[in-house]
């Protein structure tokens, strides 16, 4: 089983963890554990979230870049990491 696998497995185990949607920056899913209504859905609309966010922080600091988006409901959390290929840096 590969790493990225192996992470996906652990993530998914952890109690309250009702799934895992796995996006490039176009908002292209490449692996998700939701339906694909909603696998969709999510995408769609953390892509373009997590890109105002970003905005939102390099515009207040232009040293500084968005590591990590949290978002709490009263039903729900949603975290959002965004991960680059170190090497198209």
């Amino acid at each position: 089983m590969s790493e990225i696998e192996e992470t996906i497995k652990r993530v998914q185990g952890h109690k309250g963890v009702l799934g895992i949607v796995i996006v490039n920056s176009a908002g292209v899913t490449i692996k998700s554990t939701l339906d694909n209504e909603l696998t969709a859905k999510y995408s769609s609309l953390l892509t373009q979230l997590a890109g105002k966010a970003r905005s939102v922080v390099r515009e207040l600091d232009t040293s500084n870049d968005l590591t990590f988006l949290r978002i709490r409901s009263k039903k729900h959390e949603i975290m959002v990491a965004p991960v680059q290929d170190p090497s198209a840096e």
